[in-house]
C-alpha cells in the first residue's frame, strides 16, 4: 500500500510541477513580485497533497521568524521538501541555490525571473562575489535569502559540516541569522521514491546575533545542528522508564 500512496504522491508532484511551470511561462514576463506567486502556488500544493503519502507538517518557533523584511534563513537540507517549504513562510523567500539546476528546462527560466540565487559549485573568489552581489540586491529590496549552510541533502542523523561560503555570507549580510533544523529526510529523503508516513518536523530557532566572526557562525550552527538532530532521534524513539 505504501508504494501505492507514493506513486499517487509523485503523480500528484508531477501533475502540480508540469502545469504551474507552463502556467509560469507566460507569467515570467510579469515583474518578479507577481512571478513568486507561483513558488507560493507550487510549494502550497506539493505540500497539500503530502496525506496521500500520510505525510504532515509540524512546525516549532515561527515566533522566531519576521513576517516580512530582509532576512538570512539557515536551513538543514535533507528532502526536496525543504526546497519549497520556504516559499509558504516568508513573502519574497531568494533560494541560494545550484547554478546547474538553471539549466532545467522551464524551471531554470522562471528560477532565474524570480530572482533566485545561483551559485557555480565551489567556492571561488568570483563564485562568492556574485552570491554577495546577488544576496545584497535581494535583501536591498527587503527579501528572504535561505541558504543551505551544509551545502547539499544530507541523510537524516549524518553529520556534515557546515560549509565556509555559508558563514561568508552571514558576515556581509550584518543581519540576525535564523536556524532551521529538520527531520524531513526520515519521510522524504534523498533519492527515496518510497515515501514514509509520519511528522516532518521543522524548528525555527532564534536568531543568532549579528557580529559574530565567521568561526563562530559555523560552531554555532553546526552545534545546533547536532542537538537539534539528537532531539529528533529522542522524539522518535522515546526512552521507555515505565515501571511493570
Amino acid at each position: 500500500m505504501s508504494k501505492i500512496r507514493s506513486f499517487l504522491f509523485s503523480l500528484w508532484f508531477l501533475a502540480v510541477t508540469v502545469f504551474l511551470a507552463l502556467c509560469g511561462l507566460p507569467a515570467g514576463l510579469l515583474p518578479q513580485p507577481r512571478l513568486i506567486t507561483f513558488g507560493r502556488l507550487w510549494g502550497g500544493a506539493v505540500i497539500a497533497g503530502m496525506w496521500i503519502c500520510g505525510m504532515r507538517v509540524k512546525i516549532d518557533g515561527l515566533e522566531n521568524l519576521p513576517q516580512s523584511g530582509p532576512m538570512l534563513i539557515a536551513s538543514q537540507h535533507q528532502s526536496a521538501f525543504d526546497t519549497m517549504l520556504w516559499f509558504r513562510l516568508v513573502p519574497d523567500c531568494r533560494y541560494v541555490m545550484k547554478a546547474e539546476l538553471l539549466r532545467i528546462p522551464v524551471f531554470g527560466w522562471l528560477a532565474r525571473r524570480s530572482q533566485q540565487i545561483p551559485v557555480e559549485r565551489g567556492a571561488g573568489a568570483a563564485t562568492m562575489r556574485g552570491l554577495f552581489r546577488d544576496a545584497k540586491a535581494a535583501w536591498a529590496n527587503g527579501a528572504q535569502v535561505l541558504i543551505f549552510p551544509e551545502g547539499t541533502r544530507a541523510i537524516p542523523g549524518a553529520k556534515v559540516e557546515v560549509k565556509v561560503g555559508f558563514a561568508a555570507l552571514a558576515v556581509v549580510s550584518k543581519l540576525p541569522v535564523i536556524p532551521v533544523t529538520t527531520d524531513s529526510g526520515v519521510c522524504w529523503g534523498k533519492g527515496m521514491f518510497g515515501k514514509r508516513p509520519g511528522i516532518i518536523h521543522v524548528r525555527i530557532h532564534p536568531p543568532l546575533p549579528t557580529g559574530l566572526s565567521r568561526e563562530t557562525l559555523m560552531q554555532e550552527i553546526q552545534r545546533i545542528y547536532e542537538e537539534s538532530a539528537e532531539a529528533f532521534r529522542a522524539a522518535e524513539n522515546p526512552v521507555d522508564n515505565s515501571v511493570h
